[in-house]
């Protein structure tokens, strides 16, 4: 079972950028789809991004469309994603996932899930 760590998540003023990354353990990480969800206080977990094991595809919700980049190295089962021209309203625990295919990650169809990383973005 591949287990899930997020880091990379912290303070950042309003127009500034953060990479968050999400480090896999297990030998499947990359047949896994993979993708990223945020949930603000008193919101519901939403999709931000998502990714396919091949890295061919991605998908990107369009609150963050233009603004971030999902990627992975499945040579050191790892995800990223890149955030920039952060705004206030982008502060959120953002988990790490992982799933069968970008279409059903974007559902919240997710196998595994990571603990977060909180970012928050100040005005």
């Amino acid at each position: 079972q591949v287990q899930l760590v997020e880091s990379g998540g912290g303070l950042v003023q309003a127009g500034g950028s953060l990479r968050l990354s999400c480090a896999a353990s297990g030998p499947t990480f990359s047949s896994y789809a993979m993708g990223w969800f945020r949930q603000a206080p008193g919101k519901a977990r939403e999709f931000v991004a998502a990714i396919t094991s091949s890295s061919s595809s991605t998908l990107y919700s369009n609150s963050v469309k233009g603004r971030s980049t999902i990627s992975r190295d499945n040579a050191k089962n790892a995800m990223y994603l890149q955030m920039n021209s952060l705004k206030p309203e982008d502060t959120a625990v953002y988990y790490c996932a992982a799933g069968s295919t970008i279409v059903s990650i974007k559902v919240g169809g997710v196998n595994i899930w990571g603990k977060g990383a909180l970012v928050t973005v100040s005005s």
